[in-house]
């Protein structure tokens, strides 16, 4: 039976980067005495190696305050607001500070943003947004974050597949099925969809849950548009433009997260298009805004803040032989954005 791989230690990480003990601790540290070069040679050596300092160790030492990185797509969206007063919420009860990273919805900035919270010696990270449909793609990211938790850190993940850590799981196709199923009870056949990027898993499973809505009534996701743009408002406001101009008869707008859809309320009502009388509009999230808006959303509500607490309360409970799952469940929000379909 092999045996199990003991944590390289900081006498490690020196000896590889060619430095004293003193210098890598310094560097490591964030502490004067070492050029930025140096440090950020150390730090790199540290991460590759998968290096964590012993936090129960640093805490009796004296050391740092326990810090939290919480990694989001966009700080500006109020989704991951949401989820960030959540993880903040936990992390004042338990004693920690947080760290938040924006990474753009960009893998490498994502996998950056990973080694710089464990190089400043972060005792553990949730990252949160969808993932990517290729594991390819963030394959650099696991590896870092495994040897990062087989090294004493511990990680949680909101909304990712292929990420090996315990997860909290959006209910995201359900999400979509239900948006979906409340239009075509309204009588709606004459239905746009208005998506994020396709490379994104929530993007997949929100639009699968959408396709299974329109099966369960024999139907096909093929005879309706849908547009694939950023999952922003701007990107919700663009794509509300194309599909009007390409399709004018459409009577509903499933947008697949709250923030594009409030790029769809904006268009129509340029537009003087009435909502829900003429175009019913419907979202994905319920974002605290939704129900203030006007007409106030109809959405699909997941428990944001919610997901928070749970990751970070799965990162700092003892490790698991078993990666711990935890589904979200979803509730439709019926608000004053759809009526049934125009006579």
């Amino acid at each position: 039976m092999p045996k199990p791989r003991s944590a390289p230690r900081l006498a490690d990480v020196a000896a590889r980067a060619s430095v004293s003990i003193a210098t890598a601790s310094r560097a490591l540290a964030g502490r004067e005495g070492v050029s930025e070069a140096v440090a950020a040679h150390v730090r790199e050596v540290a991460v590759r190696m998968g290096y964590v300092p012993n936090v129960h160790a640093r805490t009796l030492a004296g050391g740092a305050t326990s810090t939290v990185g919480l990694i989001v797509h966009e700080i500006g969206d109020p989704y991951f607001a949401e989820i960030a007063s959540g993880v903040i919420g936990v992390a004042a009860e338990r004693g920690f500070s947080v760290q938040i990273c924006h990474s753009g919805r960009d893998p490498g900035n994502e996998l950056h943003q990973i080694r710089t919270l464990i190089a400043h010696r972060t005792d553990a990270i949730i990252v949160a947004g969808s993932g990517y449909t290729e594991p390819a793609v963030q394959a650099e990211s696991n590896a870092v974050l495994t040897a990062f938790q087989e090294s004493g850190g511990r990680v949680a993940v909101i909304g990712r597949h292929h990420l090996a850590a315990d997860a909290v799981r959006p209910d995201n196709e359900a999400a979509g099925n239900a948006a979906a199923a409340h239009l075509l009870e309204l009588g709606h056949r004459r239905i746009g969809v208005i998506a994020g990027p396709p490379v994104l898993t929530t993007v997949a499973d929100r639009l699968g849950g959408v396709e299974r809505a329109f099966a369960d009534r024999g139907l096909s996701l093929d005879d309706v548009p849908v547009l694939h743009t950023d999952f922003t408002r701007n990107g919700g406001a663009s794509g509300a433009e194309q599909l009007l101009a390409e399709h004018p008869d459409l009577t509903a707008l499933i947008a697949l997260n709250d923030l594009m859809a409030i790029g769809v309320l904006s268009v129509l009502r340029t537009r003087r298009i009435a909502v829900p009388e003429q175009v019913s509009v419907a979202g994905v999230d319920d974002v605290a805004v939704a129900a203030d808006l006007a007409p106030s959303l109809t959405t699909v509500r997941l428990p944001m803040a919610e997901m928070g607490e749970l990751a970070l309360s799965m990162a700092l409970k003892p490790p698991s032989a078993r990666r711990r799952r935890k589904n979200t469940g979803h509730q439709l929000i019926v608000r004053d954005s759809t009526g049934p379909v125009p006579r």
